[in-house]
């Protein structure tokens, strides 16, 4: 009986380490995903003060845009420390207001070429409103009920997903890659399309 536990477990850390050769870790238990049926989702998990995020941005774009008709992709602002709350806040602002599309690059854009922080509502209300919101709107949104809720999910998901650092991309709540596994940000995005490859094959 123990020859066999040793057999089985190291063929996991065997599968493990050949997944991980791959440019990805496949997590020890799946989650649930958004994804309706035959359709496949990729989760992105950021921060706006991380300037890999940052870079990442316009080639994770150019990604979204010509990604698959099946796949559902979304974000999640990550959250490891109580100064991410901020951040992660205005990203669900943006959301629930409608102007995500043109809010979540200006949030980066201020924080790694203008030098601005997101650590106060008066720092990221400026930025809403140079977008076109007005001080009212973003007021009532960043401190309604249902930004509230999301920060909580998103907290969740950031153990859930056991990340350690961001970004990270979830592919269907079973692999987990980042530019350090995969080798590079280009690298990365490819490897998230093999997975999709591969889940798609499994139905």
């Amino acid at each position: 009986m123990k020859q066999l536990f040793l057999t089985l477990l190291l063929s996991v850390f065997t599968l493990v380490a050949a997944a991980a050769d791959e440019g990805y870790e496949t997590l020890a238990l799946p989650l649930p995903t958004s994804a309706g049926p035959g359709e496949i989702e990729v989760v992105e998990l950021f921060w706006y003060g991380c300037p890999h995020c940052y870079n990442l941005e316009p080639t994770l774009s150019d990604w979204v845009e010509a990604r698959p008709d099946n796949v559902v992709f979304k974000r999640i602002p990550a959250v490891f420390r109580k100064g991410w709350v901020p951040a992660a806040r205005a990203y669900y602002t943006a959301q629930i207001l409608g102007v995500e599309e043109r809010v979540h690059p200006a949030l980066f854009k201020a924080i790694h070429e203008h030098n601005a922080r997101l650590n106060t509502v008066e720092d990221i209300e400026k930025i809403f409103v140079a977008e076109g919101v007005s001080a009212e709107d973003f007021r009532t949104e960043y401190e309604s009920f249902g930004v509230d809720r999301s920060v909580r999910v998103a907290i969740q998901a950031t153990r859930d997903y056991q990340i350690t650092g961001v970004p990270s991309i979830i592919v269907n709540g079973k692999y987990r890659t980042t530019a350090s596994l995969a080798g590079s940000n280009e690298a990365m995005l490819e490897v998230v399309s093999q997975l999709i490859a591969k889940e798609a094959l499994l139905g």
